[in-house]
């Protein structure tokens, strides 16, 4: 809850994060610029049973820190967790949608409930608690909502083709919220991610098949692995992106964090679909446009996995939660 208003602040900044027990630096210092008197920020993750929910994500002897248990897969568990937030410190001054959830597979590889819980945990979850906050916001005519995206949410990468579905979502989502919540004062802030040393690194399940059609795709990916953890950078650098972000001004914000995700997010822009994937493709060491067409790889059947395992090659952080090979 919070508790501590600070110098010359008339109440506490309440602010619900998400996801909050992988932000081990959150909450950052109280400066000037983030507005920072106090933080409420409950615990989300895709299953409600997670061991991690349930108690402060961070800082456990800070007051400021109270934890909810949210499910975003479950409606009726958002219904209440908005609900209880509500109860206690009214309309929030900002909600960070920095909860999600990664599984690398091709689209043939992964299963369908993995699919749908994806979506469900990425995309319709935020959007439901969205929706629960924002009469209290409205009314109150202020809020900030940062939806936490990922490199994946700008162009679609190989092997996490449902990931980047649920982030390029997220941000057409969040485009369309700031237009409608402009006039009331309230504002959107988009934050692309770079890679960052969360535990969703080496969490992330994976639901490769080695022998089936997408193993070279897999092995090739696979050798990023290495090289993208070593540079991968420290989550401290993300929380001060997130307190500049809930101060943010404008109606709609994109901004990268990292230095990964800032070289990208222009490059988008300029870049071609299609040059963009040919520069993708060589950098990864991908198979090139029809190098399987008579190859024996194209006659494999692909075998489903139930449980997907984790060390994922391809695997991904979120805040950030961004596919570490891009």
């Amino acid at each position: 809850m919070a508790a501590d208003a600070g110098p010359g602040m008339a109440e506490p900044t309440t602010v619900v994060i998400t996801g909050a027990p992988a932000a081990s630096a959150w909450p950052p210092r109280p400066t000037s610029t983030s507005g920072a008197g106090g933080w409420w920020p409950p615990c989300a993750h895709p299953r409600s049973a997670w061991t991690g929910c349930g108690r402060p994500p961070a800082r456990a002897d800070d007051p400021r820190l109270v934890a909810v248990r949210l499910d975003l897969a479950d409606p009726e568990a958002i219904s209440g967790a908005a609900g209880a937030i509500l109860d206690v410190v009214g309309a929030p001054h900002g909600l960070v949608h920095n909860a999600g959830m990664a599984a690398v597979g091709a689209v043939e590889e992964l299963p369908d409930d993995v699919l749908h819980l994806m979506f469900a945990t990425n995309v319709v979850g935020p959007m439901l608690l969205t929706k629960s906050l924002l009469p209290a916001m409205r009314t109150a005519s202020r809020g900030r909502i940062v939806a936490v995206s990922s490199e994946g949410g700008i162009r679609g990468m190989p092997a996490i083709g449902a990931y980047s579905a649920t982030k390029g979502s997220l941000e057409r989502w969040a485009e369309s919220l700031s237009q409608e919540i402009a006039p009331f004062g309230l504002g959107v802030t988009v934050l692309v991610a770079g890679t960052f040393k969360t535990d969703i690194l080496e969490l992330t399940p994976t639901y490769a098949d080695a022998d089936g059609p997408y193993a070279g795709l897999h092995v090739a990916l696979g050798r990023m692995e290495a090289p993208v953890q070593r540079f991968a950078a420290s989550p401290d650098r993300f929380a001060p992106a997130v307190a500049r972000a809930l101060a943010d001004t404008a109606p709609f914000v994109r901004r990268a964090v990292g230095l990964d995700a800032r070289a990208m997010l222009p490059a988008s822009r300029i870049l071609p679909t299609r040059l963009f994937q040919r520069v993708v493709g060589v950098a990864l060491g991908l198979p090139s446009p029809g190098a399987l067409e008579d190859d024996d790889a194209r006659l494999r059947r692909v075998h489903p996995r139930d449980d997907g395992q984790e060390h994922a090659p391809a695997a991904r952080a979120e805040q950030g939660e961004r596919p570490s090979h891009g």
